[in-house]
């Protein structure tokens, strides 16, 4: 006999969210939080201490983590600091990352080693230390934060594809590597989505000048989907909390693609 039971539910689940304290990161952070999870928000900015008080103020179980994911001592202060407080840790959720749109040939060494470290040295260090305490705990579900642009090429982009590309066959490995210790390993793949990131690329590129041609810009990113409209956070976060609960049970070393249709 079928019992019905609430498969997208996170009560009891701990989960860190890195990258939290703005665009897809934050937007996460609130709809995780929403179905029960106790959720740790990690950022290097200190915007999200403001957010984890509003969330918290709202009567969600939220706490805020200063950290540089790029520095092993910290993010291994941190990850213990979460498990010390609430015991287990079952979702992680590697979303930090940056981007500066230039060639390999403009591009400066620090530019690469900057977007790198974020993006690909970041997802690689919370995993380390994350692993072992979910392995110890039965399982958990981890999910990392690719691109359109990590399953193919962009233009002014080439140290974020190389970031996005790492991380969508990373996660691959990652995958086959723990799933024995029934731990799943999936990326989330986002086309355009109304982040403060996606803004600045508008502005790095030399598109972006003034308000009127944000505008413009961020209708472009857009209008050429088959669903003629850039994405928001929580059109990514709703695939996050799918991958982070139990409906995807049986789902691991995927690349879901979110962008509107662009990539079909």
């Amino acid at each position: 006999m079928l019992v019905k039971k609430d498969l997208l539910s996170l009560e009891g689940k701990v989960a860190i969210i890195t990258g939290a304290a703005s665009g897809i990161g934050l937007g996460t952070v609130e709809l995780l939080s929403a179905y029960g999870a106790t959720v740790a928000m990690v950022d290097i900015s200190a915007n999200g201490e403001k957010e984890a008080k509003r969330l918290v103020d709202a009567g969600r179980k939220v706490e805020f983590f200063k950290c540089n994911v790029t520095k092993s001592d910290e993010v291994t202060n941190t990850v213990e600091s979460v498990f010390n407080k609430f015991g287990h840790i079952d979702i992680l959720f590697n979303n930090a990352g940056v981007t500066v749109r230039k060639t390999v040939v403009d591009l400066e060494e620090k530019e690469w080693d900057f977007v790198l470290g974020v993006g690909l040295k970041g997802t690689f260090l919370f995993s380390k230390y994350v692993i072992p305490h979910m392995a110890a705990n039965g399982g958990g579900s981890i999910i990392n934060t690719g691109s359109g642009w990590g399953l193919k090429g962009g233009d002014l982009a080439a140290a974020y594809c190389a970031v996005k590309g790492g991380i969508v066959n990373l996660t691959r490995a990652m995958a086959i590597d723990h799933g024995h210790q029934n731990i799943r390993v999936n990326s989330v793949n986002p086309g355009d989505t109304d982040t403060a990131m996606l803004r600045d690329e508008g502005v790095q590129t030399g598109i972006v000048k003034d308000s009127a041609s944000q505008e413009t810009y961020l209708r472009d990113c857009g209008i050429e989907r088959p669903l003629q409209r850039i994405g928001m956070p929580e059109d990514i976060a709703n695939t996050v909390l799918y991958l982070a609960s139990d409906l995807s049970s049986w789902v691991t070393g995927a690349a879901i693609v979110v962008d509107g249709g662009g990539l079909a």
